[in-house]
């Protein structure tokens, strides 16, 4: 949180300064990033699309903003938040932001601690303590159309935040906070220890203990403020440690990362994000630093984008899988790629480096001999400069040689992010017509692979209906060119034997049903169902629900593969 500007000079002194001269890094002799096409490592989820407080009270921002970033979730602060970051009144409760949350597609963290009005915290007592643990549960209990929470964060930073002294140790805090959460919530997970930097030894006490006492997180938590090289060392050592100690792989959250000189930097967050992708993060939110109700730092007077805006509306432009990429540098140029393989379309954002550099892109083999090759560019703005629209840089035509193509990028800027779009010179659809479960948001349901699914991968285990903890949706998030009706075909499978059926709901409007006739068997695709959307023209979100607030529940099972608007 942004109180942390003063933390970082107490408690992270050696690593912010790191930051603070590596963050514009100068120019390289020809630095090289190279995207391999055929080389898929996951489903696009947009998963570094996140932000701590990044919604406040009252729609802010506009889901106009939100809505092409394709936000994956979000950690937000407890019912009865009275956290005042910055001086700034409280803002941003959990519960009063769930329905514009639930509206753009996103998940939350509820940051518990964050009932308190300081930081770092002022302990009182255990006493008071659980006294507000119970308050919070109950009130998130009460709150029965709220089905976007996806997990409690038990507490903030306790290598920097907790008190030792009047609250005992922190491993024995946890201990007692979990066993108080879950007499009350036996479904939601939990999230922790959301230390604010890692470290094994730290985190090795902490896992015994939690390992020991039948406590561990559901999702494990800790921060990237400093150094987005770290990324791959920590994760890496972090999985090292959980097979060490006998602990099955937990999901893993960043859910802050950048510094102060870095968050407003499009270079640089295309660095993390890139890292962060690579190493097959869960979720990822961006550190708070300044106010409440601009997606930390994205918009900017009446909700216009800025610079750093425009790289996250490109991540949110991907589809399909995420494609290895490899750079030449450490600490300079980096990018992450996606490629949708239902539109031949290949997507790459890329910066932190000047000078001029080559993206090498091979496996194009898909798009044919001749690509159409668009280069854009987006400044580095900071969080009080609109920026219109990106800028063009390049559009040409260029020819492919066995799979490959190599594309030199001139006076490239270290603080700005590009974006390289490669499609076949004859043509795309002009609009993204087919929509892939696995890159859509599943709540309480899993991503799965199937060579015979489209993309290879859909949404199965979508099974709960009757409480706002367990209720099993997934949300699609489409964007259309005009206001009309839409024939949706989906794609699915249905091994119950017998019709299964689920809710549909587009843009939080009236429920109808889907029945899905039975298949040859689970993850077995190619059987499809249509029904008719009425859709506005741009985004719109469009749920397919076992279970969900205001629809009496699905019968049976089905698994998702895609939907696809004509």
């Amino acid at each position: 949180m942004s109180l942390r500007l003063r933390a970082l000079a107490c408690a992270l002194t050696t690593a912010a300064a790191t930051v603070l001269i590596s963050a514009s890094p100068a120019a390289a002799a020809g630095a090289t990033l190279t995207v391999n096409v055929a080389q898929p490592f996951r489903p696009v989820t947009h998963a570094a699309s996140g932000g701590l407080y990044g919604l406040a009270e009252n729609s802010r921002p506009a889901d106009s903003t939100l809505l092409p970033i394709k936000v994956n979730s979000l950690t937000q602060p407890a019912p009865g938040v009275g956290q005042r970051p910055n001086g700034q009144p409280p803002g941003g409760d959990s519960l009063l932001v769930a329905p514009q949350a639930t509206r753009v597609g996103a998940g939350q963290f509820i940051r518990m601690p964050d009932i308190y009005p300081d930081f770092p915290y002022r302990w009182v007592s255990w006493d008071d303590w659980l006294a507000k643990v119970n308050t919070m549960v109950n009130a998130r209990l009460s709150a029965s159309t709220v089905t976007n929470v996806i997990g409690w964060e038990l507490w903030n930073e306790p290598d920097y935040t907790w008190n030792t002294s009047a609250a005992g140790n922190f491993n024995d805090g946890w201990v007692r906070t979990h066993r108080a959460v879950r007499a009350l919530d036996a479904q939601t997970p939990i999230v922790g220890p959301s230390t604010a930097v890692y470290d094994r030894s730290w985190m090795q006490s902490f896992l015994t203990r939690a390992r020991d006492t039948g406590t561990l997180p559901d999702i494990i938590c800790w921060h990237e403020l400093t150094n987005p090289t770290r990324i791959a060392t920590d994760i890496a050592d972090y999985r090292n440690l959980e097979s060490s100690l006998g602990i099955s792989p937990r999901r893993i959250s960043i859910n802050e990362y950048a510094a102060p000189a870095e968050v407003d930097v499009p270079g640089r967050i295309a660095s993390y994000v890139a890292k962060l992708e690579r190493a097959g993060v869960e979720s990822a939110h961006r550190a708070f630093w300044y106010e409440y109700g601009t997606m930390n730092g994205l918009v900017v007077n009446n909700n216009q984008p800025t610079g750093t805006w425009w790289l996250y509306k490109w991540y949110g432009d991907m589809a399909g899988s995420m494609v290895t990429t490899a750079t030449t540098t450490t600490t300079g140029l980096d990018g992450f790629a996606a490629y949708d393989g239902t539109r031949k379309i290949v997507n790459v954002v890329f910066g932190n480096e000047a000078g001029t550099n080559t993206v090498n892109l091979t496996g194009l083999g898909a798009l044919g001999s001749s690509v159409r090759v668009t280069l854009l560019s987006s400044p580095s703005s900071g969080r009080f400069t609109a920026v219109t629209a990106p800028a063009a840089v390049s559009s040409t035509t260029r020819t492919v040689s066995n799979g490959q193509l190599s594309v030199s990028v001139p006076n490239m800027v270290a603080t700005s992010a590009y974006q390289l779009v490669v499609e076949p010179a004859s043509g795309v659809p002009s609009y993204q017509q087919r929509y892939e479960a696995e890159n859509a948001a599943p709540f309480r349901a899993e991503r799965l692979t199937a060579a015979g699914a489209s993309g290879g991968g859909y949404v199965g285990r979508i099974d709960n209906s009757g409480t706002p903890r367990t209720d099993s949706y997934v949300d699609f998030v489409v964007n259309v060119p005009a206001a009309r009706a839409y024939t949706m075909t989906i794609g699915y499978a249905n091994g119950t034997g017998a019709t299964a059926t689920q809710g549909l709901a587009y843009n939080g409007g009236a429920w109808s049903t889907v029945s899905y006739p039975p298949t040859a068997g689970w993850g077995q695709f190619g059987a499809t169902v249509s029904t008719s959307v009425t859709l506005r023209a741009g985004y719109n979100v469009i749920r397919l629900a076992k279970g969900s607030p205001f629809f009496a529940g699905g019968t049976g099972y089905a698994e998702l593969d895609y939907i696809q608007l004509t």
